[in-house]
């Protein structure tokens, strides 16, 4: 083996090991997730606090952040695999008023069965996932151009094919019960989007956590060209993570059409910027290659606390993207030293 080929082995392993080690308290408080566990619980306590008085903690209360946490966390936790590997997705904000548009055509308008709707749904999102991946594995554009270019591109094409497909913007859908059930139904006031994510919760820990392809995510938001000389399929590993990110923006878009029975073709502007917010205050790096699953869901738990939990309280309605912008801040700043804790304390373990 040459020399070259040692070193890159060398950083995939670092990499990896460092995504798959052993548990040990030291490295718990040197994690991703501590920061935002932290962050999470001093934002809980405060409004608890303040809301305490306004049914913040009941089950109601609860409720209602989480309704919003899991809307975004669907899509946060494989945006944030993105960016472990380097990469971004803002295309999310018109992906998702197209599946729930293209769900509600199909179904209410030309009669398709609802599975058969679902199906063509998420195909149609997976094939803008793969036109992600092939542009910026093919081109070596930016992602965020790229995506960007995707944002604009399908919101114009759902607000051009609804208006000539059905003669306007917002459609209606009465959906059978047993999709109700599934996709759109509340439990304890919980709605069916949360039972979802938590079941992509473990799901995606033990992928990104506990599988080899896990370990290739890392290695790649690592160092890109020492993962490619370990073999690993890096532009093909890309194109499955943009497709996994469409397919799960499309499953939180279907969910809410099926949920309130309508849904407009209005890009959703502001989802691209609480699923990023919710992957760095859950401590994903921007520059890729550290990261975790439980810190993300940390951190959307926050930002619903924060975007939500507001209402149960007498501040201003209006503080509330102050608090998010200035918590955000903090979060970049504390990623950097965790950052940095974690990489002393891994070499530290291997001197040892």
């Amino acid at each position: 083996m040459s020399k070259a080929d040692t070193n890159s082995a060398t950083s995939v392993s670092t990499v990896s090991n460092r995504a798959r080690s052993g548990f040990s308290f030291g490295e718990l408080f040197r994690s991703p997730a501590m920061g935002a566990f932290i962050g999470m619980l001093v934002v809980f306590i405060i409004f608890a606090m303040f809301g305490f008085h306004r049914n913040f903690l009941t089950i109601g209360g609860i409720a209602n952040w989480m309704n919003f946490a899991s809307t975004v966390g669907i899509i946060a936790i494989p945006v944030a695999f993105l960016m472990i590997a380097g990469e971004l997705d803002i295309s999310t904000g018109a992906v998702l008023p197209a599946s729930a548009m293209m769900l509600g055509i199909s179904v209410n308008h030309y009669d398709f069965p609802m599975w058969l709707g679902i199906v063509s749904t998420m195909t149609m999102a997976a094939s803008v996932g793969l036109i992600n991946g092939l542009l910026v594995t093919r081109t070596q554009v930016p992602s965020f151009i790229v995506t960007l270019a995707t944002l604009f591109a399908v919101g114009g094409l759902t607000l051009a094919m609804s208006d000539l497909l059905i003669n306007n913007t917002n459609v209606s859908l009465t959906s059978p019960d047993w999709a109700k059930a599934i996709f759109g139904t509340r439990y304890f006031g919980f709605r069916a989007t949360v039972f979802w994510w938590l079941a992509l919760i473990v799901g995606f820990w033990f992928f990104l956590h506990k599988s080899p392809w896990g370990n290739w995510i890392f290695a790649i938001g690592g160092d890109s060209e020492s993962a490619r000389n370990a073999g690993i399929p890096v532009n093909k590993m890309k194109i499955w993570l943009f497709i996994l990110c469409a397919v799960c923006t499309s499953l939180a878009g279907m969910c809410q059409v099926i949920q309130f029975n309508s849904s407009q073709a209005s890009t959703f502007f502001n989802l691209i910027f609480f699923t990023i917010i919710a992957c760095v205050v859950g401590g994903v790096l921007l520059n890729g290659g550290f990261g975790s699953v439980i810190g993300v869901v940390f951190g959307t738990m926050t930002l619903g606390i924060v975007q939500q939990g507001i209402n149960y309280t007498e501040i201003d309605r209006n503080y509330s993207l102050l608090i998010i912008g200035v918590m955000l801040l903090i979060a970049v700043l504390m990623n950097g030293t965790f950052q940095k804790l974690a990489t002393s304390w891994s070499t530290g373990k291997k001197e040892d």
